[in-house]
C-alpha cells in the first residue's frame, strides 16, 4: 500500500521547498507588495480624508466667523443709521423751532412797526384835526409849526399815561 522510499520522500521535500521558493518569489512577494501598496493607498486616502475633513471644518469655522462678523457689521450699520436718523430728526426739530421763533419774532416786530406807524398816522390826523378845529374856534390861523408841536407834546404826554 504505502511505500515509503527515502528518495521519493526527499524528492517530495525538495519539490515542496522549490515550490515554496517559487511561490514565495512569484506569488507571495507580489501579493505582499500589492497588499502593502494597497494598505499604503488606503492609509493615504484615510489621511487625505482626515485632512480634507479638518480643512472643511476650518473653512466652516471661517465661514461661520465671517457670517457672524457680517451680522455684527450689519447690526452696527443699522444702529449707526438709526442714531444718525435720530440725530437728524432732532436737528430738523430744533431748526424748525428756531425758524418758528424767528417767524414769530419777525411777525411781532412787523406788528409793532405797523402799530407805531398807525399811531403816528393817527397822531398826525388828530393833530391836523385839532389844529383845524382850534383855527375854526379861534377864527384865526395860527402858526402851523407851533400848533403841531403843541399837539404832538400833548399826545406824547397822553400816550405816556396810557402805557
Amino acid at each position: 500500500m504505502l511505500n515509503f522510499e527515502f528518495w521519493s520522500i526527499l524528492e517530495a521535500v525538495v519539490n515542496v521547498i522549490i515550490l515554496f521558493i517559487l511561490l514565495r518569489i512569484f506569488l507571495f512577494k507580489p501579493i505582499n507588495k500589492i497588499m502593502n501598496e494597497r494598505t499604503e493607498s488606503i492609509q493615504k486616502d484615510i489621511d487625505d480624508a482626515e485632512k480634507a475633513k479638518r480643512e472643511a471644518e476650518e473653512l466652516k469655522q471661517q465661514y461661520t466667523d465671517s457670517i457672524n462678523e457680517a451680522k455684527e457689521e450689519a447690526n452696527n450699520i443699522l444702529r449707526k443709521a438709526h442714531e444718525d436718523a435720530e440725530a437728524e430728526r432732532e436737528s430738523i426739530i430744533s431748526k424748525s423751532h428756531k425758524e418758528a421763533e424767528d417767524i414769530i419774532k419777525s411777525a411781532d416786530e412787523t406788528i409793532e412797526n405797523e402799530r407805531k406807524r398807525v399811531i403816528q398816522q393817527a397822531h398826525a390826523q388828530i393833530a391836523d384835526l385839532a389844529i383845524e378845529t382850534a383855527s375854526k374856534v379861534i377864527g384865526a390861523n395860527l402858526d402851523d409849526e407851533k400848533n403841531r408841536k403843541l399837539v404832538d407834546d400833548f399826545l406824547a404826554k397822553e400816550e405816556g399815561k396810557m402805557s
